[in-house]
């Protein structure tokens, strides 16, 4: 299969012949030399015109080595996380189409191909491959599951729309998207930020589904630690929407303050009314003073969402001054 990218900001009447787009295959890893080989075969015979890259993050059983050894470009990051890993990728690779896979050996390299013909076809940003039912429950716990379905929907309610599964670790990407992208989490949360990002920007994004295979016998134990990582992801999901959307966040902030403060001051309200008196002088001046939090809250949002519009409007300019690579027609 072959692609190519066609310079769209070139007349029409001397533009040039196309060009074969440069596929990268990134494959952020730590610890997985049992597996690694096999995932670069794998992505070498499904994209045999891709560069295959595999950045080490710190392996103590001779990742590297055996990556080196299966044709791979390998290239480390020393400073432990998968969210720094993938920040070093994007900076460092140079290419018009980026696959990003998970070098456990649990992704289907047979949809590699589809993935990309669908981005350049489509013009697309990006396009998740969304895990489908597999032997994965042996892997992959019931609380990975059920977590992931959840935060999908979290996502989902927060940003209008959302992927199936919007953790999934193999992605195809345009370089516009990637030379664009901030890149801010330090672990396994930098795929949920990848998956706002395109949300918050409104790029035009695709999902397919794949199959999802249990990790080899030898390969070690999945390192997404269901509580801890769940907590993290849960928080950058929150910080995310606080960016993002600052106006929401701190009216549904405003407005649980102003729910305690009348269930505070509306005893004192009703004795008003009956009494004529204010006998409890304390409720009354806490949910006076937990009513004007509630107004600072809701013009605090005011303010940043005009930040935020700001800080969209430059990245969308950013993202707009890369054009995007697509199928040439001819």
């Amino acid at each position: 299969m072959s692609f190519s990218i066609v310079d769209m900001s070139a007349p029409a009447a001397s533009a040039t012949p196309a060009r074969e787009a440069r596929i990268a295959v990134l494959i952020p890893c730590r610890d997985e030399a049992s597996t690694i080989a096999s995932v670069v075969h794998a992505f070498q015979r499904a994209l045999p015109t891709a560069s295959v890259y595999v950045y080490d993050n710190c392996s103590t059983d001779g990742t590297a080595d055996v990556a080196h050894r299966a044709g791979a470009i390998v290239r480390h990051e020393t400073r432990p996380g998968k969210g720094l890993v993938v920040r070093r990728m994007f900076a460092d690779v140079d290419a018009d189409v980026y696959l990003i896979v998970d070098g456990d050996d649990t992704y289907d390299s047979s949809v590699a191909a589809e993935m990309v013909e669908m981005l350049l076809s489509q013009e697309l940003d990006m396009v998740v491959a969304a895990r489908g039912a597999s032997d994965n429950d042996i892997d992959e716990r019931r609380g990975h599951a059920m977590g992931n379905r959840l935060f999908s929907r979290v996502v989902a309610s927060f940003f209008g729309r959302a992927f199936t599964d919007v953790f999934s670790g193999y992605r195809v990407l345009s370089r516009r998207l990637v030379k664009t992208f901030p890149a801010e989490s330090y672990g396994f949360e930098i795929e949920t930020e990848m998956t706002v990002h395109s949300l918050d920007l409104m790029l035009p994004v695709g999902e397919i589904t794949a199959l999802y295979a249990a990790r080899h016998m030898g390969g070690g134990e999945s390192k997404l630690r269901t509580i801890p990582d769940g907590a993290r992801i849960a928080g950058k999901i929150i910080n995310l929407f606080r960016h993002s959307r600052p106006l929401a966040f701190f009216s549904i902030l405003a407005l649980l303050v102003t729910c305690v403060a009348w269930a505070v001051g509306g005893v004192v309200v009703v004795e008003y009314i009956d009494t004529g008196l204010v006998a409890r002088l304390p409720s009354a001046v806490l949910a006076s003073a937990l009513q004007l939090v509630a107004v600072l809250l809701v013009a605090t949002g005011l303010i940043l969402d005009s930040v935020a519009r700001g800080r969209r409007e430059a990245k969308r300019l950013a993202y707009l001054g890369y054009i995007s690579p697509r199928v040439d027609p001819h």
